[in-house]
């Protein structure tokens, strides 16, 4: 009995190290961190043909996942009611300015209070992923720089959204030719910082 237990445990032993040598050895879990969303923060910019706006809107909740330093894999949820426009600096006028960004035209944010975005792929610098806007799902990819140090994650990364591509139209020159100097462009941008950790 001793024999064939002896044998047995030799067997296993190079079954294990032939696997490590064949770079199949058992991979570490990645690991879950949760997003900081007072850490985190998002400044969209919008521009049209006689100017362009700006602001900030917030991170309510999302995770990254880790393994060996390395984001695999990821979700975080924006919350929609909470943009803010920071270069209007008249009061009424901000709130006008708001008040219509949030509505039907835009983003009914009411109707579709978040959005998300939920990472499917991570080659090399470049993140691969879900985006939810205006209850449209589309599939986005974008270069983004992601650092780890003292147990912390940080991504950042510059995303292009076409906002025609969520059913926005609303002075699209895509949609409305002779709009002329009210059009405003399809595309804003996002300026993302993502920290996550324990």
């Amino acid at each position: 009995m001793k024999a064939i237990k002896f044998i047995a445990s030799l067997f296993v032993s190079a079954t294990v190290l032939s696997s490590a040598i064949a770079g199949n050895a058992p991979k570490k879990a990645a690991e879950g961190l949760a997003v900081d969303t007072k850490g985190s923060k998002i400044h969209w910019l919008a521009k049209k043909v006689t100017g362009q706006h700006e602001g900030f809107i917030s991170i309510s909740n999302g995770n990254l996942s880790v393994a060996k330093g390395k984001v695999t894999g990821g979700t975080f949820t924006i919350d929609m009611k909470s943009i803010v426009c920071t270069d209007i600096t008249d009061a009424g006028y901000n709130q006008k300015f708001i008040s219509h960004i949030t509505t039907g035209d835009f983003f009914e944010v009411e109707k579709f209070p978040t959005a998300t975005f939920k990472i499917t792929k991570v080659a090399g610098s470049n993140i691969t992923g879900d985006l939810t806007l205006h209850g449209i799902t589309k599939s986005i990819t974008f270069p983004a720089t992601i650092t780890s140090a003292a147990g912390k994650v940080t991504a950042t990364a510059k995303i292009p959204v076409d906002r025609t591509d969520f059913n926005i139209k609303y002075g699209s020159k895509k949609f409305f030719e002779s709009i002329g100097d009210k059009a405003i462009d399809d595309v804003f941008n996002l300026d993302v910082t993502l920290v996550a950790g324990k």
